[in-house]
């Protein structure tokens, strides 16, 4: 089942573990579409901001954003920040992915406008449970295209 065409699906998370957490448990809740993992808020950027990127030859396909806040070289309100103040690109929904539960945090994000904001719970079968709800929601949201 795809979860809608050419939708790509981009995780910025530097925890290999908790990437491939999600990237598996969003398969095992029925997506198909391409998953692009970047390590890094610099990462992120580049895909979207250099000319030689596959984002500049795909324009007009659809993308969301998983973006954890605390990442190294630039962090996640960095990326949110820069990405909904472009003309372009703040049609992308971005889902905050992290562990940092502080309202000044959430309120920061949302202010800078994220379109959700989801802890990480410490719990293994929680946080998995909650990506595969995330899959499943997938499947009903309709994403406009960036570009």
């Amino acid at each position: 089942m795809e979860v809608k065409k050419k939708l790509n699906i981009i995780i910025a998370e530097d925890d290999e573990g908790h990437a491939l957490l999600m990237k598996r448990n969003l398969t095992r809740s029925g997506v198909i579409n391409p998953i692009i993992h970047f390590k890094d808020g610099e990462e992120v950027l580049n895909f979207f901001y250099t000319d030689d990127s596959p984002y500049n030859k795909n324009q007009g396909e659809s993308y969301i954003l998983l973006l954890d806040i605390k990442m190294p070289r630039i962090d996640g309100i960095e990326v949110l920040e820069k990405l909904k103040k472009d003309p372009v690109l703040r049609k992308i929904p971005i889902i905050m992915i992290t562990t940092t539960n502080t309202p000044r945090e959430i309120e920061l994000c949302h202010s800078l406008g994220c379109n959700s904001y989801i802890v990480k719970p410490i719990d293994y079968e929680k946080f998995i449970s909650i990506v595969r709800r995330l899959g499943y929601l997938l499947e009903i949201i309709e994403i406009p295209k960036a570009g």
